[in-house]
């Protein structure tokens, strides 16, 4: 049982494969709860289109765009740590994940700016604040803008985990077996990916109506 964390499995190969899978079944259940947002939209998008392409125009399409660009960078940041643990390249890998993370944290950072404006305009119907709009069908541009806060806001709750996850595994990295390291990479690898390609989804969906 050498090389295993747990006395359950008999080998390192039980191990990751499990760990693979239990990763994997994590990442469909939390597909299917965006999934449900997102027909939650498009079913409101087919009633209130001309309504919910208005608001949608006041959205930032420059850092939109720009926290795109930041996540599919850390998508390519994480695979190069994937493939620098799978080869044992261990600082290489570390520096990848460091990378990784620093992408995530630019992004809520900039994702941040992006809600004070918001904040600011009177579009956030969160939280008692007041919402002030004054494009056409005001009532149904609030419900776009309570749409894309609670899914953008649920996403970034998911990165905030990503990035708590990469702190964690490299809190651990010193004293973990290599095949612990390349275990624990591949398994937040597969979260990570995940919440960025839900991204790549959201962003087309909320910025790109009808520009």
């Amino acid at each position: 049982m050498s090389g295993t964390e747990s006395i359950v499995f008999d080998s390192p190969r039980r191990e990751w494969r499990a760990d693979t899978f239990a990763m994997w079944v994590f990442v469909g259940s939390e597909a299917m709860l965006f999934g449900a947002i997102f027909l939650v939209f498009l079913f409101a998008h087919i009633d209130f289109g001309p309504a919910f392409a208005s608001a949608s125009k006041h959205l930032s399409l420059p850092l939109g765009t720009f926290n795109t660009a930041v996540l599919i960078t850390s998508s390519f940041t994480m695979a190069l740590a994937h493939m620098f643990a799978l080869h044992k390249r261990w600082r290489p890998a570390v520096w990848s994940l460091l990378a990784t993370s620093s992408l995530g944290v630019c992004f809520l950072v900039v994702k941040g700016i992006e809600y004070g404006k918001e904040i600011d305009e009177g579009l956030a119907p969160l939280l008692g604040l007041p919402f002030r709009y004054a494009g056409p069908d005001p009532v149904h541009a609030e419900f776009f803008f309570s749409l894309y806060f609670t899914m953008t806001c649920l996403h970034a709750l998911h990165l905030v985990g990503g990035i708590l996850a990469i702190a964690g595994l490299l809190a651990f990295w010193p004293k973990a077996r290599p095949g612990n390291r390349q275990r624990r990479v591949v398994a937040v690898g597969l979260y990570w990916h995940f919440v960025d390609i839900v991204w790549v989804f959201m962003f087309p969906v909320l910025y790109l109506i009808n520009r």
